[in-house]
């Protein structure tokens, strides 16, 4: 079963077991309507657990979750992460994608040559930054509309101009 990161438990808010929670999702208001997460420090030791309640507040989450009864129980789920599973994604809207739909994109240049492969996004303060292999080696573009010409998730391609600059 594949699981994405949505959100990461901070601490622990008051005596009844509420988590802060810090969404790591474009969509936390998603947080308001789930009823359960797989909860784990990884993927691999993750267990399904229920929600509460749950609100949004100045950028977080604050949830209460079954079996998390107090502080003590509360303080020992900092730092675990909150996955869910690919149905239970937020669509995404028209000309965006999930950052794991773009790894494994074949890149090509304009005149439709085989440039690489897309092996991750690092994500910066100012823009996303493409990681592509490309002929044996690592060469980072940036995310903007003047070096990515296009992307078709269904043909499974990006399209890159000026890639040459980068070389």
């Amino acid at each position: 079963m594949e699981l994405f990161l949505t959100g990461i438990i901070l601490k622990p808010k008051g005596l009844k077991g509420e988590l802060k929670v810090q969404p790591v999702t474009d969509f936390p208001e998603s947080f308001l309507k789930r009823r359960e997460y797989y909860i784990g420090k990884n993927p691999d030791d993750v267990v399904l657990r229920k929600v509460v309640t749950a609100k949004l507040n100045q950028g977080f989450a604050w949830m209460m979750i079954d079996g998390v009864g107090c502080r003590e129980q509360a303080e020992a789920m900092a730092g675990q992460r909150l996955y869910v599973t690919a149905d239970a994604l937020e669509k995404m809207p028209d000309g965006r994608a999930y950052i794991h739909d773009l790894i494994g994109l074949e890149v090509l240049d304009e005149q439709g040559e085989r440039i690489g492969v897309l092996r991750d996004v690092l994500q910066m303060p100012a823009h996303d930054v493409y990681e592509v292999e490309a002929g044996g080696r690592k060469v980072l573009v940036p995310a903007v509309e003047d070096f990515v010409s296009e992307i078709d998730l269904g043909k499974r391609i990006m399209v890159l101009r000026r890639f040459s600059e980068f070389l």
